[in-house]
Order: C-alpha cells, then sequence, then structure tokens
C-alpha cells in the first residue's frame, strides 16, 4: 500500500514537473518551450513516443498538469478532449451543442481557437457555442454562451488566461468587443467594446512593462491596442494596417514586437472598375451571382458585404478599402513605456517590410526574431534593430505556412500545411537540420514540453521524442 502511495505521488510530482504549454503558442504566446532533448528527426515511423486519433479541428494542443487537451467539430458536437501527455490515453472528452452555426469560410473551422489550460482544468471557446471551462477530471466548472457572431471568414483568436481571469477577443464585422470572466465561476469581470475594430483573427498577449501595470496587447485589422488588463480600459494604440490580423504579439523586454501583412500595391479596384466589368443589370450594384466570376475576389462576397443584404455598394466597397489602407504595415518594434493615447508612427522603433508572414506569429528566440512566409522563407532579423541577419528557404519544404515557429533547445520548428517540419539550428545565420515529413496536413501549431514535440494533423496528434525522452 505504501509503495502504491509513494508512485502515485511521484507521477503527481513528475505531473506537476511537465513543462507547461498552456495556451496557443506556449507560455505568454511566445512560442518558446523549456527543455531540452526535442528530436531533429521524426515522422510516422520514427521517434514516436505515442500517436493518438482526434478529430478534425484547426486548434493547436496546449499541455498543462501532465494532460493534453484539444478541440475538435463534429457534425453538431463541439469536442474538448483530454490525454495524457505521457501515454496518449484518452481521459474524457465532452460536447458542447452548436447553438448557432456561422457559415464557415472552407480555410476556417468550428474549432480554430486553441483551448488555454492550468493545474485545474482548460478553458475552451467555440465560435459556434462560447466559453466553457472543465475541471481537470472532465466535470463542467461553468459555461458563457456567446454570440452569434458576424464575421465571414470565421472567428480564430484563442482565449488565454492572465491571473485570475481568461481573456477572451471577439473582433468581428461589426460589434468587436473584449472580455475578461473570472476564472473559477465564469462570471464577468468586465467587458470593452472595441469600436474601431474589424474582423481578426489574432490572440492577445500580457505585456508587463519595467514600469507600470500589466496590460493587454491586441493586434487588431486596423491598429494595435494596449489595455489595462486589471479593468479592460483602453491605454494606447497604434495605427497598423493588415489584411487580417493573425500573428500574436511578442515582447522583448519593454519592447512588443509585431508582425501584419500588407501591401503597398492597392488590394483592390476602383468600384466603378468592378461595376463596369460585372454590373449586368446596370442597377449600380453588384449580387453575389454577379460578382462570383471575379477570379480573385469572387469567393469574398460576404467579407465584402458588410450589412448582409446580398447588394454590394460603393460604400461598402470603399468602406472595404479604407479599412485595409488605415495605417502603415510590416513587422515592427514598439515601445509603449507610459503612453496614453494614440502612437504616432514616428514612435516606432524600426520598421520592416520585407518577406511578411501572412498567418503566422513572429519568434522571438535567443535574442533573433524569426519571421516564416509562405513557400518556406525564412527570415532573422536583428529585434533591436531590424537589421536584416539571414534570408534564405528551406527547399523541402515549400508551400503554404498556416502554423507559427516554435522553439526550445537551440532548434527552431516551422511546419508548412503539406506536413513538413523543418527543423533549424537556431541562431542569427540560422541553418536548416532537418525536414521530416507527416505525411499528413498541418495547420496546427505545434506545441513543445519537457523534450517531448506534440503534432496535430488531420486525423491524429503525434508525440515526439529523441529515444532517450
Amino acid at each position: 500500500m505504501l509503495r502504491t502511495i509513494a508512485l502515485l505521488s511521484a507521477a503527481a510530482i513528475l505531473m506537476a514537473q511537465e513543462g507547461p504549454w498552456p495556451q496557443f503558442r506556449g507560455p505568454n504566446g511566445s512560442g518558446v518551450g523549456a527543455g531540452s532533448g526535442y528530436p531533429v528527426e521524426f515522422g510516422p515511423g520514427k521517434n514516436v513516443a505515442w500517436k493518438a486519433p482526434v478529430p478534425y479541428g484547426q486548434s493547436s494542443p496546449v499541455i498543462a498538469a501532465g494532460r493534453v487537451y484539444v478541440t475538435a467539430g463534429e457534425g453538431a458536437k463541439l469536442l474538448t478532449i483530454s490525454l495524457d501527455a505521457r501515454t496518449g490515453k484518452e481521459l474524457w472528452r465532452r460536447e458542447l451543442p452548436r447553438t448557432h452555426q456561422h457559415k464557415v469560410y472552407p480555410a476556417n473551422d468550428p474549432a480554430s481557437p486553441s483551448p488555454a489550460a492550468d493545474d485545474t482544468g482548460v478553458y475552451v471557446f467555440f465560435p459556434d457555442f462560447g466559453l466553457a471551462a472543465y475541471n481537470a477530471d472532465g466535470s463542467e466548472r461553468w459555461r458563457m454562451p456567446l454570440g452569434p457572431f458576424k464575421n465571414f471568414y470565421g472567428m480564430a483568436a484563442s482565449p488565454i488566461l492572465a491571473g485570475e481571469t481568461v481573456i477572451q477577443v471577439l473582433d468581428q464585422q461589426r460589434g468587436s468587443f473584449l472580455l475578461a470572466v473570472h476564472r473559477k465561476s465564469g462570471k464577468l469581470k468586465w467587458k470593452t467594446e472595441r469600436p474601431s475594430a474589424a474582423i481578426a483573427w489574432a490572440t492577445p498577449m500580457v505585456y508587463r512593462p519595467s514600469a507600470g501595470p500589466a496590460q493587454l496587447v491586441v493586434l487588431g485589422a486596423t491598429q494595435l491596442d494596449g489595455y489595462y488588463l486589471d479593468t479592460g480600459e483602453p491605454r494606447w494604440f497604434l495605427r497598423q494596417s493588415s489584411s487580417g490580423s493573425m500573428g500574436t504579439v511578442v515582447a522583448d523586454g519593454d519592447t512588443l514586437l509585431a508582425s501584419t501583412y500588407n501591401t503597398s500595391e492597392p488590394w483592390l479596384p476602383a468600384f466603378a472598375t468592378v461595376i463596369a466589368k460585372y454590373d449586368k443589370d446596370k442597377n449600380g450594384e453588384l449580387s453575389e451571382s454577379e460578382f462570383k466570376d471575379d477570379p480573385d475576389l469572387g469567393g469574398h462576397f460576404g467579407w465584402l458585404d458588410a450589412n448582409d443584404d446580398r447588394r454590394l455598394t460603393a460604400a461598402e466597397w470603399n468602406e472595404t478599402v479604407r479599412l485595409i489602407s488605415t495605417g502603415d504595415f510590416g513587422t515592427i518594434a514598439l515601445k509603449p513605456g507610459a503612453a496614453q493615447g494614440e502612437i504616432k508612427a514616428e514612435g516606432v522603433a524600426w520598421r520592416f517590410k520585407k518577406n511578411l508572414p501572412y498567418i503566422p506569429a513572429p519568434l522571438l528566440y535567443q535574442g533573433v526574431l524569426y519571421l516564416v512566409k509562405d513557400g518556406g522563407i525564412v527570415t532573422s532579423l536583428d529585434p533591436a534593430t531590424g537589421k536584416l541577419l539571414k534570408e534564405g528557404r528551406s527547399p523541402s519544404a515549400l508551400g503554404e505556412y498556416y502554423a507559427s515557429p516554435v522553439a526550445a533547445d537551440g532548434k527552431v520548428y516551422l511546419a508548412n500545411g503539406e506536413g513538413r517540419i523543418s527543423v533549424l539550428k537556431a541562431g542569427p545565420q540560422w541553418e536548416v537540420l532537418k525536414v521530416n515529413s507527416l505525411e499528413e496536413e498541418v495547420h496546427a501549431t505545434p506545441a513543445l514540453s519537457s523534450g517531448r514535440l506534440y503534432v496535430r494533423t488531420r486525423t491524429a496528434l503525434y508525440c515526439f521524442a529523441a529515444p532517450s525522452s
């Protein structure tokens, strides 16, 4: 009996010592994990600690107290699944109903937001339901119905944990807001409207400057905002353009590093040009059937039709043009300090406009800032100056990149949509050590914990470990 108790206690200690990866991109969304011994070579038949089948979802795995949590959508079911981090054994799965169903753009899915977790359990957000929390044993703690939302491309921002609160950003085409709820009870702590925010998908982060209170930093479609973490009160903002913000901001001491994709060339032609080409009934507006033949934008009518009246007018078109061209763009360094109100463009320490990622967030690791974009293009920058250190390519891992880069143990992991994962030797002059193929799509950002790499493919969750792990 005493031996059994001792073994259970040792197992509990081991679980407590597991390196946590508690939210999307790990600790504070940084993408940086702890520990050593992470594998360089891995695949379906190499260095597999375990493999578990899971329903499809684009949310990333998170890890806390020896458990891995993922979410998924399966028909009318919205699933939260808990697995043992060491063995892959499924511990429980819970289901929420789809109380409303968004027409989701094909590149998105009902389980794009990643969970957040701590030692006591897991917190999930499903756009077709709202927020919910489960204890570590799978018992439901609370739920908060939210929505429906107006976002043609679907929602994707993940919840984060900050002190005793769960934070969720809900940016949409109209009615965007930010809320904080008590993690134990699910009761609302504060809610802040974001009237200037349009559709966006970036997960927020907590900024703790060397002086002053903690702040919540939210990257939106047209600006970067800082809020007081305790109250949700707006503090400062910088106009920063993007094609729809996705990449979480990272911090380098008092400096914030953000990256948004856009171009100096006009995204949209003049409305008069479009009308002349597609307005068959000559009423000065466009219906979805008239617009569907546009080779580039025909599938995006719901984004442009802001009021859902199935008519695309000059006013809606021009408002979209205004939104996507508000502010400058690029990878930037910003030190908000004691700023209040608007920070002008000259407050940006440096700006880099080449090789910009569309979806992946930037990664700051061991004094180097990494960017990865479609085509396997990797760029390293000096985070202090924005100076280009190296640009190159992972030649065996081209294609599109949905997952964000992550790093630990002197290695950087880059996963493309085809399931090829490049492992870089970290450094200003990074090197490609190995490109591994999982032989299946990867849309989710990998997780790193205690020398193990967790990768979600279309049908499975893998745990990879070096032979000694």
